[in-house]
């Protein structure tokens, strides 16, 4: 069941939401956002959220990686980081789903480049995640949408970036590329 809040009525502290979205779950917040309307340097910074045991035993139980790194922990005493790290993976689609909050009808994930764990997470770590818009630039072969990229980087409550990737959004212009 959804319902609105009114026609086009907008949050006194959130521009851009148009409609509340109720359902089971929870509350959905939708905004149009076009292409145009992105500017690198941009940034947003999600909240906290800590990395469990449970994390990890349920990442390598839907991942079937059950390497000792993550679930032996008496075999990574005699490793160099001394204690089980989580998945990268985990970290992974963690941040991503960190990023994850308002809906923007015009945009959708096109992919993620230049994945990499620059550091180990370790059970009780507190990530957060800062998303800047790094790019903008035309689609090659669709005038109606471009591709944004930002830059995003979990990190930990030391401050330390722990992993960063690009994630590409293909997003509908407000006018198609090379229309006057």
């Amino acid at each position: 069941m959804s319902t609105s809040l009114g026609p086009a009525q907008h949050h006194p502290r959130l521009p851009g939401i148009v409609s509340f979205d109720h359902h089971i779950g929870g509350l959905t917040m939708t905004a149009d956002r076009y292409f145009e309307e992105y500017s690198e340097g941009e940034q947003r910074t999600t909240t906290g959220r800590t990395i469990t045991e449970a994390d990890i035993v349920l990442h390598a139980g839907q991942t079937g990686d059950f390497y000792p790194h993550h679930m032996d922990a008496e075999w990574c005493k005699t490793q160099p980081f001394g204690q089980r790290i989580a998945h990268g993976t985990l970290v992974f689609s963690l941040a991503v789903g960190m990023t994850a909050g308002v809906i923007n009808p015009q945009a959708m994930s096109y992919g993620y480049d230049r994945l990499r764990f620059i550091k180990p997470v370790f059970i009780g770590d507190t990530l957060h995640v800062v998303a800047t818009i790094k790019e903008r630039k035309a689609h090659p072969k669709r005038a109606t949408h471009g591709i944004v990229t930002e830059l995003c980087e979990a990190i930990n409550q030391r401050g330390e970036v722990v992993m960063a990737c690009e994630h590409l959004l293909l997003v509908t212009r407000k006018s198609p590329a090379g229309a006057a």
